[in-house]
């Protein structure tokens, strides 16, 4: 069985349109996020961590803010200084972010709540409705709605679609 993301992969080698590049920006309209909401996390279990001030949530894990949906088997919460607010989450094992018509799925994804940005890293894959985008880093700036992929880029047009 091919996973998606190595079906487009595939399905870029093949395609006259695939353009390729050592790094890309990106407009992420449907992943512009406003990082004040309040976040909502849901796991199988949460074990905290009282000596560094981290949760960590492993199972299923499931992080809306917003319109914008994190998934991962383990999300580990690092608290703020304050010891109230979210500094970060910092999400393994099969990430997807989601929000409206974009998505992006990642070997680990850190969300620094604080200032609004996602890093992703390995094996980045990016759909934006008919197009898809490729990388091993893709940074992603939820307050601007923009991003920036980068590590062997590669990408599949869809004519008429982009």
């Amino acid at each position: 069985m091919v996973r998606p993301r190595r079906f487009v992969l595939l399905l870029s080698a093949f395609l006259p349109l695939a353009a390729w590049a050592q790094d890309a920006q990106v407009a992420f309209g449907g992943l512009r996020q406003d990082t004040t909401l309040p976040v909502e996390v849901k796991a199988e279990s949460l074990t905290v961590n009282q000596t560094d001030g981290s949760a960590t949530f492993t199972g299923n894990v499931l992080v809306g803010q917003g319109e914008m949906r994190l998934a991962a088997q383990t999300v580990r919460v690092e608290y703020a200084a304050d010891g109230k607010s979210i500094a970060k989450l910092h999400a393994t094992g099969g990430v997807t972010l989601a929000s409206n018509s974009d998505a992006a799925e990642s070997d680990e994804a850190v969300y620094a709540v604080d200032v609004g940005t996602v890093l992703m890293t390995g094996n980045v894959l990016l759909t934006q409705g008919p197009s898809a985008i490729a990388g091993q880093k893709l940074l992603i700036d939820l307050k601007a709605g923009t991003g920036r992929m980068e590590g062997g880029v590669s990408t599949v047009f869809s004519p008429g679609g982009n």
